[in-house]
């Protein structure tokens, strides 16, 4: 699958900050994957998406840790509301992005809206399903 080459990064305030503050309450779902290198794991506050039945998340910024290293495992861990579930992970395609970057903009669009206006491609922005392992 073709990947962007466009490497995001949280802005400072964003990772030393509000991420420790989320990460501490669990007041947004947490997404806790393996990393590639270290094969710890790597918790990171994410915005989801629901549509059509299925689960989804994307990144904003464009190629992140947490997007490449789910990209290799192709399993995460996935904590909403206190409880922690185990999911498969699996990359959507480019062609496929756009409704759902539409209803993630349409949801988180308050948060997130600069990073598509400054990166409008899908391949921008990996994208993927999660389902129950």
């Amino acid at each position: 699958m073709p990947q962007s080459r466009v490497r995001g990064k949280a802005p400072w305030f964003v990772q030393h900050i509000l991420n420790p503050i989320f990460l501490r309450t669990g007041s947004m779902p947490i997404l806790a994957v393996r990393g590639r290198r270290s094969g710890k794991l790597i918790r990171t506050p994410i915005n989801i998406v629901e549509l059509g039945g299925q689960r989804y998340v994307t990144s904003p910024r464009g190629e992140t840790g947490w997007s490449r290293n789910l990209r290799v495992s192709g399993e995460c861990w996935l904590r909403i509301d206190g409880r922690e579930q185990h999911c498969r992970a699996g990359e959507v395609p480019v062609s496929e992005r756009p409704p759902i970057i539409a209803a993630y903009v349409q949801k988180w669009g308050n948060q997130t809206r600069p990073q598509f206006d400054r990166l409008p491609d899908p391949l921008d922005h990996p994208t993927f399903r999660l389902e129950p392992a």
